[in-house]
């Protein structure tokens, strides 16, 4: 039994036992349970005063509302994933994995915004301030008016933003704060827990934007208790494959914008840069395209991107077939090759297949069904596609190919890079669109796109010999 006033806290989803066990009833993890003293009241809250009840005002949705106030930091990528600028009064949450650039690109936000006069401070309980001054200097911001601050004490930092009128201020870390509330090390889900919700209180109550970065676990979740995502009002992840300069600023929840927005950026000498368009990023256009790749048209956020997807089927040399892939879902992956064996006769049992995404892009919509499948059918038949195509499209399990959101969008996005065909769901509508730029090349089923890669039937000029909207050629 834990002792008097204490409890069992997981530090993984942040449940509470009576009692210590080797596995968390809540969430599963082993060895996670950690007592902790709790200072919570007992009885629970007291009843109030009549002198201090006060009356529940309810409002109407027919109500005018403005939108809120933005302040634009300058850094064009982050300002699109936070919907158009930071909200004042907001509190926002940063991860990402070890050295992938979180401090540099909050030190730039930071900066940037104090250029534009906006009053920024930037804390940091991970490291001094003269590593952060260094930082500064060698990413060409030293003339920033940004006040800097080392300390990990709760009531410290508290004090010094009410002392001091501050608009936007960034926490690294929330792992490295400390409560003297409470008897728990730093890094524990109740001083985790007692930081995030101090900090969130001071910025609603004195319309400060706070901007907490994050530690993640080996699984890449942010560390910590849930509940600190549910409290603030944005989750962003900041990803970046080890061996790429490129980092993805991306959404996961937003209270004043869309989620699953994206900012693209490269890491270079002097810090992180801003990359306008992804799409020509990620794509390779400098010779002729080699079997086993498709250039899938793909929608992340509101911005689409293209990007090329790498196939390569290979006879097996041991008992099992190998399956591998990189950026995109392994079961979606084992979904198309069945599709592909039971509907367009097309056999992978003795085969190893291996696919990747270039770049170190992560793709999640179901719409890179048809440009995986393409690339694993030209692997197949050594037989490469056009280099002025585009393919994308939703893969059922009958083997139909479905329609997806915004096609317009990927076909202009493909127009204004320089494709002049695409193989996918199109309608007679968008084909008409964008024709002569776009020549769509419309497939119902998944085997008469096979049966074309096969036949290498691609009609000069970009004329397609199928017909539109779902009907076999």
């Amino acid at each position: 039994m834990a002792r008097d006033g204490a409890v069992y806290a997981c530090q993984s989803c942040g449940a509470t036992q009576t009692r210590w066990s080797g596995q968390c009833p809540a969430c599963g993890a082993w060895n996670s349970l950690v007592e902790e003293l709790t200072t919570r009241p007992p009885g629970g809250l007291k009843p109030a005063s009549k002198a201090r009840t006060r009356q529940l005002a309810f409002q109407g949705l027919d109500e005018a509302t403005p939108a809120p106030p933005r302040i634009a930091t300058g850094v064009d990528e982050w300002d699109r994933v936070c919907g158009g600028g930071v909200v004042p009064g907001s509190a926002i949450l940063v991860g990402g994995d070890p050295g992938v650039g979180k401090s540099t690109l909050l030190l730039q936000v930071a900066a940037s915004a104090a250029r534009r006069g906006v009053r920024a401070a930037y804390i940091s309980g991970e490291e001094a301030v003269e590593q952060v001054r260094g930082r500064a200097h060698r990413m060409g911001l030293a003339d920033a008016p940004v006040r800097l601050a080392a300390e990990t004490g709760l009531r410290a930092i508290v004090d010094g933003l009410k002392a001091d009128p501050f608009d936007l201020v960034v926490i690294d870390s929330i792992q490295t704060l400390w409560s003297d509330a409470h008897e728990a090390g730093p890094g524990s889900v109740t001083q985790v827990r007692a930081a995030a919700g101090e900090l969130v209180r001071l910025a609603k109550s004195r319309g400060l934007a706070v901007i907490l970065v994050g530690h993640v676990t080996k699984e890449g979740a942010i560390a910590g208790p849930r509940v600190v995502e549910h409290m603030v009002d944005a989750v962003f992840a900041f990803e970046g494959e080890r061996g790429y300069p490129f980092r993805i600023l991306r959404g996961a929840k937003n209270r004043f914008g869309a989620t699953d927005e994206i900012g693209v950026f490269e890491m270079g000498d002097a810090g992180l840069a801003e990359v306008k368009n992804p799409s020509a990023l990620f794509l390779d256009t400098s010779g002729e395209r080699a079997a086993g790749a498709a250039v899938f048209a793909g929608i992340e956020g509101s911005r689409p991107v293209l990007v090329e997807i790498q196939a390569l089927v290979a006879p097996s040399t041991y008992g099992t077939p190998r399956r591998a892939v990189v950026g995109w879902d392994s079961g979606r992956l084992a979904m198309v090759l069945a599709v592909l064996e039971a509907r367009c006769g097309l056999g992978f049992g003795d085969r190893d297949v291996y696919l990747n995404v270039a770049g170190g892009l992560r793709i999640s919509e179901p719409a890179a069904d048809l440009a995986a499948a393409a690339a694993l059918a030209s692997s197949a038949f050594d037989v490469a596609l056009p280099q002025d195509c585009v393919v994308f499209g939703e893969i059922s399990l009958s083997g139909e190919v479905r329609p997806v959101s915004r096609m317009d969008g990927r076909l202009k996005e493909a127009a204004k890079l320089g494709f002049r065909r695409a193989l996918g769901p199109l309608d007679a509508d968008a084909g008409a669109l964008l024709a002569p730029p776009i020549a769509p090349m419309g497939v119902g089923r998944l085997a008469d796109a096979v049966q074309r890669i096969q036949d290498a039937r691609w009609t000069p000029g970009g004329t397609p010999k199928g017909t539109l909207g779902g009907r076999r050629p």
